[in-house]
């Protein structure tokens, strides 16, 4: 990934310099393993480890006559180790290291992203509490529709990068395991006791039964459940830019002193990072369906894979991660306007009434509900076309009023009663934070 979407914290994860090492911890670990079962001489692993070294650049100089880099990576330790580099990557095949270390890249990446998510879940409960009673017009089809407040929209934002969060742990466990079982798994060389000790100092599962490879359903499902979380982050990034439209004006992206939104318009401030956020979320369902193409392998496993993950996984991880950094920057600094939502609500001429209106004369008012839905659509009608108050018509109606006392009617224009559900949302966005944090 670039450098302008990369935050130095992962960036520091997928450089090949990273790479390579943690490749050097699964042979060491392995070295360990088969000398404590006197396959190799005693001290070898003591005296590998003491002279062991990672040098990247000749890596790739060797890499240029092999064509091939887990050999020059082998290559180039056992020129560092020598005599006892002989027996490095003993018993193993290349993806025994290659992908055994890849799920330690991941399991990493995973704990970066899971602390960034929970960052971002926390800020969006805070600021639910702040706006749990700030009232704003709900939209459905970029319409007005009823009432709500943005603590609920923000609530709704944070349960559903919650569950991201939990499918991208339950993922992270899925795909954080190893495979030392050899060229087609069957530990023609090296035994499953072996392989055990290994993964178990590394901290990962065991492969019940791979092929060459690790199965890539584990993959696919990692970067499938990154892009889910993705598509919750450009959720709450669109809102965010449509709230700014001129039109409507309710909440802003920070614009900090010195910040520029145009060459030709000075006085343009623009949701960019809300846009940015948008735009690299396609680049997540992107390498998500490049993982999904990666699980059918041929028979024990071809190399179509490989130059995939060498892209998708260092891209996916890395965008996930900046995404939910970002979010969290732009709710934390977030300017809301109570004020410019109250005049919309105002601005609504009291439409939202109308299912409220609607149920009270089926219930009240004796009236069949397709009856009722005429007079309320008739109303409502007339009032968006004449730029009047619903209440207003509805007040001069004989058909209403016949049925419906001046007090019922003002019932169904209540606001409050609208939302007094609204506390009970909120508590379970909070009860939900306790929980995660206890």
């Amino acid at each position: 990934m670039i450098a302008r979407y990369t935050l130095p914290e992962m960036g520091a994860l997928w450089t090949d310099q990273a790479r390579f090492e943690d490749m050097l911890r699964v042979e060491l670990a392995a070295l360990r393993a088969v000398e404590r079962h006197g396959l190799v001489p005693a001290g070898t692993t003591e005296a590998v480890e003491s002279k062991a070294m990672v040098d990247v650049e000749r890596i790739a100089e060797l890499e240029q006559a092999t064509d091939h880099d887990v050999i020059a990576f082998v290559s180039q330790l056992a020129e560092t180790c020598e005599p006892e580099g002989r027996f490095i990557h003993f018993g193993l095949t290349s993806s025994d290291v290659v992908d055994t270390a890849l799920a330690l890249q991941c399991r990493a990446a995973a704990d970066l992203i899971d602390a960034a998510l929970a960052r971002l879940v926390e800020i969006l409960t805070v600021k639910a509490r702040e706006h749990a009673a700030t009232v704003m017009m709900g939209r459905t089809h970029s319409v007005h529709a009823e009432p709500i407040t943005f603590g609920l929209k923000l609530a709704s934002w944070a349960f559903e990068l919650t569950r991201g969060r939990r499918r991208i742990a339950a993922a992270a466990d899925d795909i954080a395991v190893g495979k030392l079982s050899g060229a087609v798994g069957t530990y023609s060389q090296l035994g499953p006791e072996i392989e055990a000790e290994v993964m178990a100092e590394l901290g990962l599962g065991v492969e019940p039964a791979a092929t060459q490879v690790v199965a890539r359903d584990r993959h696919a499902a990692f970067v499938a459940a990154i892009a889910v979380c993705g598509g919750s982050i450009e959720r709450a990034a669109t809102e965010v830019r449509n709230l700014q439209h001129t039109e409507i004006g309710e909440v802003q992206e920070p614009f900090r002193a010195g910040q520029k939104g145009s060459s030709a318009m000075p006085h343009k401030r623009n949701p960019i990072t809300s846009e940015r956020l948008a735009g690299l979320c396609r680049l997540l369902r992107g390498y998500a369906g490049a993982a999904l193409e990666d699980e059918a392998l041929w028979h024990e496993r071809d190399i179509a894979h490989s130059s995939v993950e060498r892209v998708a996984l260092p891209g996916a991880t890395t965008l996930l991660h900046y995404m939910a950094v970002r979010l969290a920057g732009i709710v934390e600094g977030l300017v809301v306007r109570p004020d410019r939502m109250r005049e919309n609500l105002e601005r609504g001429l009291g439409l939202f009434a109308s299912s409220r209106l609607l149920t009270a004369l089926v219930e009240q008012g004796g009236l069949a509900r397709e009856d009722a839905y005429a007079i309320v659509q008739r109303a409502a009608l007339r009032a968006a076309d004449e730029r009047r108050q619903l209440r207003e018509l509805i007040e001069a109606d004989e058909s209403v009023t016949s049925r419906l006392s001046a007090d019922q009617i003002g019932a169904c224009f209540d606001i409050d009663h609208l939302l007094r559900n609204v506390e009970t949302i909120i508590a379970r966005l909070e009860g939900e934070a306790a929980h995660v944090a206890g």
